[in-house]
């Protein structure tokens, strides 16, 4: 009876991340908006230290094990937002990327490539990378960190800084 109502709540749960995943997609960008508007605001130091997995030792060895699962709940809570804010800025990315894509320019052209796969990458990074980290707020084990979702948003973000100095996207690298 406990595995079924634990089922039931880990399906729920993935329901509920891929409704936001999915959710993400729908950016809207009209031609008078500024794209640096819609971007949220991604802190990698501190994304980094959620996931790092020494830091997560460190709080399993030092806290008491009922203090540890809570704080690590909210590591983990806090973990996912930035996961869903980055995945956010990727949809943003891909929608600037777009027409930078049909660049008479090779070199520009071939940056807006490279950025749109990047931003795919990360989508689907994200997709995984959530579901599992709910899972890991029920079920507190050793869980694998998201460290490809990071790397993946800091190229990204170095990218459509370079892009942006060879195409004009109205202060999108800036706001990253």
């Amino acid at each position: 009876m406990t595995i079924t109502i634990a089922l039931v709540v880990l399906s729920a749960l993935a329901l509920v991340s891929l409704a936001r995943l999915a959710k993400g997609q729908a950016v809207v960008l009209r031609s008078d908006d500024n794209p640096a508007e819609h971007l949220r605001f991604v802190d990698l130091e501190a994304f980094r230290n959620l996931i790092d997995p020494d830091e997560q030792e460190y709080l399993r060895r030092h806290l008491h094990p009922g203090v540890f699962r809570k704080i690590q709940r909210e590591r983990l809570r806090a973990a996912a937002e930035y996961i869903l804010c980055a995945a956010h800025n990727a949809a943003v990315l891909l929608r600037v990327a777009e027409p930078a894509r049909l660049s008479s320019d090779p070199q520009v052209a071939r940056m807006a490539e490279e950025l749109v796969e990047n931003a795919i990458r990360l989508r689907l990074y994200a997709f995984r990378a959530i579901p599992r980290l709910y899972v890991a707020m029920i079920v507190p084990l050793r869980q694998q960190s998201p460290v490809r979702v990071v790397d993946r948003y800091e190229q990204m973000t170095r990218q459509i800084v370079l892009l942006g100095l060879q195409y004009p996207m109205r202060g999108v690298s800036a706001a990253l």
